[in-house]
């Protein structure tokens, strides 16, 4: 597993290049020094992102991807999502540390002691501007983040292009490796959470979220070529002892941030009754280690609760539903803050197989990507569980269902994925829920904050009349 990040560096980090979540100084940033030695930035990006991404997948994505859902403070629960209340707004995270690896991009390229981080650097900005261009859609990208230009009033860029081109999400992934690739000197890259310095395995992580985001686009894009040959290279992230992730500890400061907080935060979060129905469907035991039995319970049972219920009208008990496991709170010694893994990639490449996309075993790959999420989430793989319901060819199912709906369950803590995962597949089929703030439709998109319409007002408008009125039932580009 990763290195554990220590709170030295990270107190070090805060003082020297402090940040902030206004989006005009996240983009201009004048004050921010460009002298930070890039091993401490980095280690801050993968740690900020992961650990605020972690703590948003909990609170917010689980909600939208009915992993779980919220007793009270919950109308982003009832898809308010232009309401966030202990979370649900991301777009802070998203480009505070896209800047900061900006700061670090940029000192690659113009100092030769420092340009062992240009690969990386390259390969994290792919992965954060996917994901943030996946959350909201059209997005401020291009001229973001030129903070020494002083550009305060970035436009907004198309999906389309932030994926495809030069500069965009796969351009720089390719160029991230060969950046790594062309790389001879040995000075080794330092503050690195995620891999301790592997380069080779920072193009193992590029090959892997190139393999995620063709798929993700592979019903606008002919991806077939590019899919079949990285699977014969057979060089992305292919086992556990492999995947890009960090550690959170079993303490303060670096454990899981729900751990950190009262009880009654971490309470507000229940079993959903759309994964207690998924789990006791497949007879899956991952639901010991992601929930606990709900205290009333005589026999340890487990309780879920439709998503959305309306806390100002409708009393529930505590007791009679489950809370998350003890890896969320009690002992977070062995949960991660999880980039990609390789059971995504394999799950993403028996779609393939199975839409003809790859030459390749679909059935293999799909039960390969079970066993690693089994095994991902500390839980022991029933002997029969590939020929019951949880078959590839289950009666009744899909492969592609089956796929999805394996990927669903292992994301969970990761519920942006899960949710982007439904609205790219319809899988698995989620619950219309209690008391819907958006006409019982499933949201399509994150909104743009609020603070985007006063401080980028006139780009804001443009993109904001493209989604009817920053609605969140337009689709993304991928999803139209």
């Amino acid at each position: 597993m990763k290195n554990i990040i220590y709170i030295l560096s990270f107190l070090i980090l805060l003082i020297t290049a402090s940040c902030t979540n206004d989006f005009q100084n996240i983009n201009t940033n004048p004050n921010a020094p460009v002298s930070v030695q890039p091993s401490l930035l980095l280690r801050q990006v993968i740690y900020n992102f992961g650990e605020e991404m972690s703590y948003e997948g909990f609170v917010a994505g689980d909600l939208l991807s009915q992993h779980r859902t919220a007793l009270d403070f919950n109308l982003f629960d009832r898809h308010a999502l232009k309401s966030p209340q202990l979370g649900g707004n991301p777009w802070p995270v998203f480009y505070t540390n896209l800047r900061d690896n900006e700061i670090i991009l940029n000192q690659s390229r113009t100092s030769e002691a420092f340009k062992v981080y240009e690969g990386p650097a390259l390969i994290l900005k792919a992965y954060m501007a996917a994901g943030l261009t996946d959350l909201f859609g059209d997005v401020p990208y291009f001229e973001a983040f030129n903070g020494s230009t002083i550009t305060v009033t970035p436009s907004y860029d198309n999906q389309e292009d932030i994926y495809l081109m030069e500069g965009g999400i796969l351009d720089n992934l390719n160029k991230g490796i060969i950046a790594i690739q062309n790389y001879k000197d040995a000075i080794p890259l330092e503050g690195d959470i995620l891999f301790n310095g592997d380069l080779e395995a920072w193009i193992r992580f590029a090959n892997s979220l190139k393999i995620k985001h063709l798929i993700r686009i592979s019903n606008k894009e002919d991806v077939a070529a590019e899919l079949q040959s990285l699977f014969d290279d057979d060089n992305y992230i292919k086992d556990n002892l492999q995947n890009a992730v960090f550690d959170f500890t079993n303490s303060d400061p670096n454990s899981f941030r729900l751990a950190q907080l009262r009880v009654g935060d971490f309470n507000n979060f229940v079993l959903s009754e759309t994964m207690v129905n998924i789990l006791t469907d497949l007879n899956d035991t991952r639901i010991n280690t992601l929930f606990k039995p709900f205290s009333n319970s005589t026999t340890n049972e487990f309780n879920g609760l439709l998503n959305g219920i309306d806390a100002t009208s409708t009393a529930v008990s505590l007791a009679d539903y489950s809370l998350a496991g003890t890896i969320f709170r009690e002992d977070t010694s062995t949960l991660d803050a999880n980039f990609i893994t390789a059971w995504e990639v394999h799950f993403a490449f028996a779609e393939a197989a199975s839409k003809n996309l790859i030459t390749a075993d679909a059935q293999q790959l799909y039960e390969t990507g079970v066993t690693l999420a089994f095994e991902y989430w500390h839980s022991e793989l029933p002997l029969d569980y590939l020929t019951n319901n949880a078959a590839f060819n289950a009666v009744g199912k899909t492969p592609l269902e089956q796929i999805i709906t394996q990927k669903w369950i292992a994301n969970t803590i990761n519920g942006y994925e899960g949710w982007i995962e439904y609205n790219r597949t319809g899988f698995p089929e989620l619950q219309t829920i209690s008391a819907s703030l958006n006409n019982d439709l499933v949201p399509l998109r994150m909104p743009y904050p609020a603070e985007e319409e006063t401080l980028n007002a006139e780009n804001y408008l443009e993109a904001a009349l493209k989604t009817d009125n920053n609605s969140i039932n337009i689709p993304v580009w991928w999803n139209e």
